[in-house]
């Protein structure tokens, strides 16, 4: 099967119960930033990404394992808004699992990326961790450009940050997503160049911010 024709295929074998899990569990959150909009881009910046790896990415059982991080990664924003939201994303993503007769132990690769893809010393030690990085890629992607100025503003607000430390505090976090990035995109000069400039569209955003 080509791509498109596997990615179709998982998406009609788990989108539905997988988006119909997330709205029973987020409820009446008020974090547009992190809602179901946020999984669905991210899934398809994870589509984006998975064309220009490397055929290994293209297996079915990968895909299937994608797709479960993508659309349960941030779940756990529902009752943990600070950065340590993926431990709880994780035993909400083991719920899903088990709900839908999945032995969470035959997913545990799945459960790491969730719980760690919002540490962002990006420290891929092996190839286990293939679907942690790109699944932080195409979270990464979803921080950039305008959309990505109005995420960091609600998140960083949500968690208390104090407003003279919002701008730096962005810049940081921004350009170690970006510089993660930019190591797998180098060498793929058209996706690297798309996202680049999303990226100094919200760097410019936040240099300017306290001016």
């Amino acid at each position: 099967m080509t791509l498109p024709e596997i990615i179709s295929k998982t998406e009609n074998l788990l989108l539905r119960q997988l988006e119909e899990f997330f709205l029973l569990t987020w409820g009446d959150t008020d974090l547009p930033s992190h809602d179901l909009e946020h999984h669905r881009r991210v899934w398809q910046y994870a589509v984006e990404v998975l064309a220009y790896g490397d055929k290994e990415l293209h297996e079915p059982m990968f895909i299937r394992q994608l797709i479960i991080a993508v659309f349960l990664h941030d779940l756990g924003m529902q009752s943990d808004q600070r950065e340590r939201h993926g431990y709880q994303s994780r035993e909400m993503a083991k719920t899903f699992l088990i709900r839908n007769d999945m032995d969470p132990d035959n997913y545990e690769n799945v459960l790491f990326a969730i719980e760690n893809h919002d540490n962002k010393k990006y420290r891929y030690k092996d190839k286990e961790n293939t679907l942690l990085k790109i699944l932080s890629i195409a979270d990464d992607l979803d921080a950039f450009g305008k959309k990505g100025i109005e995420r960091y503003m609600e998140i960083y607000h949500a968690r208390g940050i104090p407003e003279e430390c919002i701008g730096p505090a962005v810049l940081e976090n921004a350009k170690a997503r970006f510089d993660n990035f930019r190591l797998f995109s180098e060498q793929k000069p058209s996706l690297y160049m798309k996202h680049k400039k999303r990226y100094h569209i919200l760097r410019r955003f936040f240099e300017q911010y306290h001016k």
